[in-house]
Order: structure tokens, then sequence, then C-alpha cells
């Protein structure tokens, strides 16, 4: 018999540590508590809401006997959603490079049912689109871009200005450079370019003379902290009013452009672009979500292309967006567009 462990004591009536948040760690076990987080406009530590899934639902409309590929594994809560759909009959294929992540999830949907002989789950890049299957065509194609809640809120990750940890920003921590080692390998003109392309950054020039002045002096940027009060300082020239606002659009800009540069996120979308056509079924359906204009450019470029050239038979005209009421529930969805094509 197993050996009963008492969960971790806290000081205090709440949990601080992102570790010690034990209910969102366990959503299935404490879904009132969960839901009271929701309800309150809340995303809760640790937990990814899934995002649009009626109206991506709506639009794939899966069939029984499918074969269907989730691009972005995540949490799992999209590939569920579509394994629902295909009621035991068909195949799903999920890639995620996050490897701690991917299989906390592929435990969590083998418990629900869902192993091996309907799900395949790869630890691989999505813009290896056409290694996933083995040469088997998609009918349903899911891609959403977005950072999972589970990366955001583990400090150890490194993707929150919120929460002090290591400037890291990789999804995958087992290969390439840490954020912070980019950063300090980059000149003054190229962070100006990575903030302006990434992330639109109005204070671009400011962020990125303050970064070389602490580099210069003989300071270092490690921490997410050390990055935020170097956002501070850039910015404390602006008028006391708007200063707190736009300090935190930059950190969320600046993490968001270091994040992208970090993990080729706009490399990797051009090949997953480059790559589909090839891996729709003649009747494919593929819908993806993105969360900056950057990403969504793309998006409508190729979709628009493809059109153009006749591969695709029919793309959203405009972008498709949240409701209101899920924006409130889940307001990490604020941002998101979706946009669609059929083969």
């Amino acid at each position: 018999m197993e050996e009963h462990k008492r969960r971790v004591r806290y000081k205090g009536t709440h949990p601080r540590k992102f570790s010690e948040k034990y209910k969102e760690h366990q959503p299935d076990k404490y879904k009132d508590d969960i839901e009271k987080i929701i309800s309150k406009g809340k995303t809760p530590a640790g937990m990814h809401i899934s995002i649009m899934v009626d109206e991506i639902l709506d639009f794939l409309k899966i069939e029984p006997g499918e074969t269907g590929y989730d691009a972005t594994l995540g949490y799992g809560g999209h590939t569920e959603k579509m394994l629902e759909c295909l009621k035991g009959k068909g195949h799903m294929y999920a890639t995620d490079v996050d490897r701690e992540e991917s299989a906390k999830t592929k435990a969590r949907l083998k418990e629900k049912g869902y192993g091996e002989e309907i799900l395949t789950i790869k630890n691989m890049n999505f813009a290896e689109i056409d290694k996933v299957s083995d040469g088997e065509k998609f009918d349903f194609i899911l891609a959403d871009l977005g950072v999972s809640s589970m990366q955001i809120d583990n400090p150890e990750r490194g993707f929150s200005y919120k929460i002090d940890g290591p400037l890291d920003l990789r999804l995958d921590q087992s290969s390439g450079v840490s954020a912070a080692e980019r950063l300090a390998e980059l000149s003054e003109d190229e962070i100006i370019g990575m903030l302006i392309e990434n992330s639109d950054e109005p204070y671009a020039e400011e962020i990125a003379s303050e970064i070389m002045k602490t580099y210069s002096s003989g300071g270092s940027i490690e921490t997410t902290t050390d990055l935020r009060r170097i956002i501070e300082k850039a910015l404390s020239h602006l008028p006391k009013k708007e200063r707190e606002e736009n300090i935190k659009k930059s950190c969320q800009r600046t993490f968001q452009a270091l994040r992208i540069d970090v993990n080729s996120e706009f490399e990797v979308l051009y090949s997953f672009l480059e790559k589909l056509p090839s891996v729709m079924s003649d009747k494919g359906r593929v819908a993806v979500l993105t969360f900056h204009s950057g990403e969504d450019r793309l998006v409508k470029k190729a979709f628009k292309k493809y059109l153009r050239e006749g591969v695709f038979s029919e793309i959203s005209e405009e972008v498709i967006r949240p409701s209101g009421e899920e924006c409130f529930r889940n307001p990490r969805a604020k941002s998101t567009k979706m946009r669609w094509a059929k083969k």
C-alpha cells in the first residue's frame, strides 16, 4: 500500500507559492473551488482554460472515423473535446515541445480512456507537421499558438514579469539558450528590432538603451525581476498618471518579444504554414488561434495565397474573436484571433 502523503502546509490563509496551489494543480478534484475562481474573472494558477472551444468545434465539424491533429497539445483541453467528437473511431495526433507538460497531459487523457489506440502524442515541434503521421493525411487540424497557463504561472519557466524567476522563456528547456543568455548576446540595434518586429513595442529604443547601460556598467539580467526593473527605469520619464499602465504593457510586450525570439516562433509558424496543404486530406479543415498581430499577419497572408492558388476552397473572411462572456471568465482569451480554411 502506498504511503499517504500529507500536502505541504503554508503560512497564512492562502498559498502564496505556485507549488503550494494544490487545488489548481488538481482541477478535477476541486471543481467547485476552481469554478469559483473562474466565475470571478480570474484564471486559476497553473491551470489552462481552453479558448474558443465551441467556435472551433462548430467549424471543424469532426466526424467519427476521421484523422485529426492538434499541433499544440498543452493541457489537452482542445484535444479532449476533439477526441469526444470521434466517439472512439478514427485517430488523433498531437505534438508539443514541452516534454514535462505533455507527459502529464498524456497521463491525464489516458485516465479518461484515450490511450494510444486513438491518440498519438509526439514530443516535436509543429514545424515538422509533415513528419507527424507517417504520411497519413489529416481531415482536421488545430493550431493554438498561445502559451499555456501552466508555463506562464510556473516561476521556474520565467514567462511572467509578475513573478520572480529565472529569465528563461524556452518552451523546451532541454534545448537552445535561455532568454537571459540570448539578451546578453544581442546588440542595441538588434534588441530594438526584436522589440518592434515581435511585439510593436513603442518604447523599444528606451528599453534597449537601458538594457545596454546595465551591461556596460557591469550589471547582469538573469531574472524576470531584473528585466522588469530595467523596463520601469526606461519608462520613468513618463508622467506619473500614465506610467504604471505603460510599464505593465511594455513588460508584457517585451517578454512576448523575447519569448518569440528564443523559441523562433515566427520561423516555426512559417514552416507549419508552408507544409500545411500537403498534409491535409481532400476534405481537410484547419483552424488557427493567434495571440498577436505578427502571428495573425502570417496566417492571413498564407491563407489568402492558398485561396488565390486554388489550394483552399474557402477561408474565413474576417477574424473570429471570443465572446465577451468567455473573455470575462478567461481574461487570457482577450487577444485571441481565430482564422480557418478548407481545402
